[in-house]
């Protein structure tokens, strides 16, 4: 932003420190008028026909458009990736454990990725992963959906699942 006599400007259109519009004058006026009024000369919409400039206090201004940011930090939810690892020979005990916590994470509000990893000559049947995965996406399709669907990456086939929008 542009203060006092960092503006170059021929004219400006003027806002008064109390919001009212005084109007398009000189620039070199509105700083004096900023002096005046022991105030700073600030910059507002540099793009606009002519530009806008305010005036105001600048270090509040400046103080207050940090304390703006922070509390939008501050209300957004960052969605994180949980990872679900399960092996191509799992047992129904096992799966049924992994599906609970897939539950747990769709609820949250989490994002999933379930990746079935191949020991050994496992690699040699990839239809079983599928399988499998296809068997998880049935046991969590009350919470979440399918974002990326099944994919062979390495050794593993990966699914990315997201939580369904009515649970959120």
């Amino acid at each position: 932003m542009q203060i006092n006599e960092e503006i170059r400007d021929k004219e400006v259109l003027l806002i008064d420190n109390d919001g009212t519009k005084v109007g398009v004058i000189s620039a070199k006026e509105a700083q004096k008028m900023a002096y005046e009024k022991d105030l700073d000369l600030v910059k507002i919409a540099p793009t606009a026909k002519p530009p806008v400039c305010r005036i105001l206090d600048y270090n509040k201004y400046k103080f207050e458009q940090a304390k703006k940011e922070k509390e939008a930090r501050k209300n957004q939810k960052t969605v994180e990736i949980k990872e679900i690892r399960m092996f191509s020979a799992i047992d129904t005990h096992d799966f049924n454990t992994k599906v609970n916590q897939a539950h747990k994470f769709l609820k949250n509000g989490d994002k999933i990725k379930v990746s079935v990893r191949f020991r050994k000559r496992a690699i040699a049947h990839p239809q079983l992963g599928e399988e499998l995965l296809e068997k998880f996406r049935e046991a969590c399709s009350e919470f979440g959906a399918v974002d990326k669907p099944a994919k062979m990456e390495g050794r593993s086939i990966v699914m990315f699942m997201s939580p369904k929008t009515s649970n959120k």
